[in-house]
């Protein structure tokens, strides 16, 4: 037992996160320092349902409560006590998407996610009449695209929330959301900290000539900013999540937000000219903006810290599960071969080869969509691998492919971001389970951005523990202190970080990978329209299972 560390447990002086990531939920417990304590988590997967990614509210509860009984007895197998008690609560989820309920607080259609892209024509009108990028995945697309459709619906909405508004609501009777994860339901007035007015009038009236009778303004969940208090635990959020009956009531909880906001707080980029890139399931990246843009552009997306500063962000619906795919096909032969080798090891040993791989990509592409990407245009995706003929085909220029395709379509926003808008960066972290392998996906980050790349073990355990900070931020912050400075002079204080430069051949031999990248989008798009999706996949399909947490 920790003696400081189970007094700080027993006192409540500690603060708890939890985030519902896209394939595992997990809760942090911080001390006064804001050190982990204790680390608990549970493993889910998205279903493919009618041609909809969804979750069930049932796998949500479930995997809360097997999180919150795994942090628990991690606090007894490490500290000698019992968590009866936290001195803080912060909720995190996966941003965007869609849970719309009735009157009485009922789902009025499964929950659809931020990796649904079947809200094109919504996003495009929504757009063009906003004069800002509306993305497929942002909770007013989905809604107007539910409107076009017709569907039945829409006029029993009561309210629209995203999940972790969702899921704060049922723990504290509060229907708020933090202002990071708002920005990604509808777009921020700049300097307001609220929802644009004249934006939501005109939404009302494009429902109203599509035969919807809607006040988005009434929909939409109140606005909260970093450090606002946002309500309590009552006993029935509780029981919610922890059934047994042992977690007190009347913890103080902080505005929940969404996974983009929390990474920023884990990465302490919410000052202006600094960003982060968040690799999981998903990859994106997260860049402070000192000016506006002078323009909309459809690969950027505008939205805002925890704090609420302004935030372009390039977000690309396909991150690392291909990679994983491939981890878990090279796992599989190993075995084979009578060679046990566990996931980290696995992983190691390939990123490390992709070290030697050649520069670009020797000939070799790949294409990692296994969902729809909006900045490409893709609807749907189908995951790809094609060579030259007159390619080598070795281990490291095959994994240096498949590391930079993770890379492909985020280096598209990016360049709109940092070469026409002319954005500047003091600084640009990673985190993610892609950068755990060092320096193999952290050099070629560099490289596709030609940015230095910093790294540190201070994100480790990821948005949980961010939204954890968020929550010690709330309870315990002076009135006149901003997020940044918090971050700064009391979270980051002493913080090491490892630094990785652009090398010019990596630069050089990226720009030549992304010539023919870009070239061959086509073969892709021929992929999505002659592959189709089995029987098996329409039905119950999972993802695989890279997340924010994994691989490496």
């Amino acid at each position: 037992m920790t003696t400081d560390a189970g007094a700080a447990i027993t006192s409540g002086a500690t603060a708890l996160g939890i985030e519902l990531g896209s394939t595992r939920i997990k809760a942090v417990l911080i001390g006064p320092d804001h050190a982990p304590l204790a680390v608990g988590s549970h493993d889910w997967e998205n279903q493919f349902v009618g041609r909809l990614w969804t979750y069930s509210l049932e796998a949500v509860w479930s995997g809360l409560q097997q999180s919150v009984a795994a942090l628990a007895e991690d606090v007894r197998r490490r500290h000698g006590v019992e968590l009866a008690g936290v001195g803080a609560l912060g909720v995190s989820a996966m941003m965007h998407g869609y849970l719309a309920l009735d009157a009485d607080g009922e789902l009025l259609t499964p929950f659809r996610t931020w990796r649904n892209t079947n809200t094109g024509r919504a996003a495009e009108r929504l757009s063009a009449e906003f004069g800002c990028n509306i993305p497929h995945r942002w909770s007013v697309a989905h809604l107007y695209q539910a409107v076009l459709d017709g569907e039945e619906h829409v006029g029993r909405l009561d309210s629209l929330t995203t999940l972790a508004g969702y899921v704060h609501w049922q723990l504290t009777g509060e229907k708020v959301l933090g202002i990071g994860d708002a920005s990604g339901m509808f777009p921020i007035a700049a300097g307001t900290g609220g929802y644009d007015t004249a934006m939501l009038a005109r939404f009302d009236q494009l429902a109203a000539e599509a035969g919807a009778d809607l006040d988005l303004a009434a929909l939409l969940p109140t606005i909260a900013v970093a450090g606002q208090p946002a309500g309590r635990l009552t006993e029935a959020g509780a029981r919610l999540l922890d059934p047994t009956g042992q977690l007190r009531p009347g913890v103080p909880l902080c505005p929940p937000e969404g996974d983009a906001g929390t990474g920023m707080v884990a990465t302490n980029s919410v000052a202006p000219r600094t960003g982060n890139v968040s690799a999981g399931t998903s990859i994106f990246a997260m860049v402070v903006l000192e000016r506006a843009l002078s323009r909309a552009h459809r690969e950027l997306d505008l939205v805002t810290t925890p704090a609420g500063d302004p935030v372009a962000m390039v977000h690309c619906n396909n991150g690392a599960s291909e990679l994983d795919a491939w981890a878990g096909l090279f796992a599989e032969f190993a075995r084979a071969l009578g060679v046990e080798a566990d996931r980290s090891q696995v992983f190691e040993t390939l990123f490390t080869a992709a070290l030697d791989g050649a520069s670009d990509g020797g000939g070799m592409l790949a294409y990692n969509y296994l969902s729809g990407e909006p900045i490409t245009e893709f609807e749907e995706g189908r995951p790809l691998f094609l060579r030259s003929p007159d390619s080598r085909l070795d281990l490291g220029t095959f994994m240096r492919t498949h590391l930079f395709s993770s890379l492909a379509t985020l280096r598209i926003g990016m360049d709109v971001l940092q070469k026409t808008e002319g954005v500047r960066l003091d600084r640009m972290f990673a985190h993610g389970g892609m950068f755990r392998t060092e320096g193999v996906a952290q050099r070629f980050l560099a490289a596709a951005i030609d940015t230095p790349v910093s790294v540190g073990d201070v994100a480790a355990e990821g948005g949980a523990w961010g939204i954890a900070v968020l929550a010690a931020f709330a309870a315990g912050r002076s009135p006149e202190q901003g997020l940044a400075d918090y971050l700064d002079g009391t979270v980051f204080t002493g913080a090491s970080l490892s630094t990785a430069e652009p090398d010019p051949t990596d630069v050089a031999g990226f720009d030549a990978f992304m010539e023919r990248w870009v070239a061959a989008l086509p073969v892709e798009r021929a992929a999505v329209g002659h592959v189709g999706i089995g029987a098996r996949q329409t039905d119950t399909t999972t993802t695989a299972t890279a997340t924010e947490e994994q691989p490496a």
